[in-house]
């Protein structure tokens, strides 16, 4: 029997291509298309969005994969907020402290999103105060209602 001694170069080769392929595994499965233990079965929504106007103020529920609920737009709703989700990133993140942003007002409109989406407890609110907040509810639309500019007196 004989021994193999490595340096420390060739295990350091040896780790780097087993995490590759390990990484590599993982990003080649279609998180959609995941069934059996471990599947994204838990992503359910609640919406309440008030003072957008008539036929769109309301709760609605939603879940995805597959997409159903009461939402006017269940597939567009969960092809959105799945479009948005990045691993590492809060999809439903408020806009950042400190943030500089246009001084328009996108109307009385306000939503309250309550649930869980991928595995992660969501509790956000959405308005239209100003251009950062209009940009991160018009990212979410259809989950949100479309909102044009309001109408100026």
């Amino acid at each position: 029997m004989f021994q193999v001694t490595r340096t420390p170069a060739a295990r350091l080769l040896g780790a780097a291509a087993l995490s590759a392929a390990a990484l590599a595994s993982v990003c080649a499965a279609p998180s959609a298309a995941v069934t059996g233990p471990g599947a994204r079965d838990g992503d359910r929504l609640t919406i309440t969005v008030r003072d957008a106007g008539p036929g769109m103020d309301g709760t609605y529920k939603l879940s995805c994969h597959p997409a159903a609920g009461d939402h006017p737009d269940p597939e567009g709703a969960c092809a959105v907020v799945e479009g948005d989700t990045r691993w590492g990133r809060d999809t439903f993140a408020p806009v950042p402290e400190g943030s500089v942003c246009t001084m328009q007002y996108g109307g009385p409109a306000t939503a309250h999103v309550t649930g869980t989406w991928a595995g992660r407890p969501v509790e956000a609110t959405y308005d239209r105060r100003d251009g950062c907040e209009i940009s991160r509810w018009d990212r979410m639309v259809p989950l949100l209602p479309e909102i044009g500019a309001p109408a100026r007196s």
